[in-house]
């Protein structure tokens, strides 16, 4: 089972640092989000991964740890904010400038044929 998670929360990362790194304002956001689930993935993981974990400690036995999970529910809020704030921002640049570049500057037309 960690396994899986560490070769999740690897694809995740590295799928949003890839979009993260285009020229486009849409896949920047899109990579953002990947990149909070892949912290949301990682922060869960570090918990340590219990099944059949008791809720309440009741002083025996295996209980799940709560810090993970408030650490998650806090990433998760903060991501979406973040994520919000990404795309008005994006919509904004998109109506002042004419177009959705991140750095603001049309491409030419022969490089834009070659893609």
């Amino acid at each position: 089972m960690e396994s899986l998670y560490a070769i999740t929360t690897g694809i995740l990362t590295a799928c949003g640092l890839f979009l993260t790194l285009r020229g486009r304002s849409f896949p920047v956001v899109v990579g953002l989000t990947l990149l909070s689930y892949a912290v949301n993935l990682f922060l869960f993981s570090m918990g340590g991964l219990t099944s059949n974990g008791a809720v309440i400690l009741d002083g025996n036995g295996s209980y799940a740890d709560p810090l993970p999970q408030a650490l998650v529910l806090t990433a998760i809020v903060i991501g979406f904010a973040m994520t919000a704030f990404a795309v008005i921002l994006a919509m904004r640049a998109r109506g002042d400038m004419g177009n959705d570049h991140v750095d603001g500057r049309q491409m030419d037309e022969s490089r834009e044929e070659r893609r």
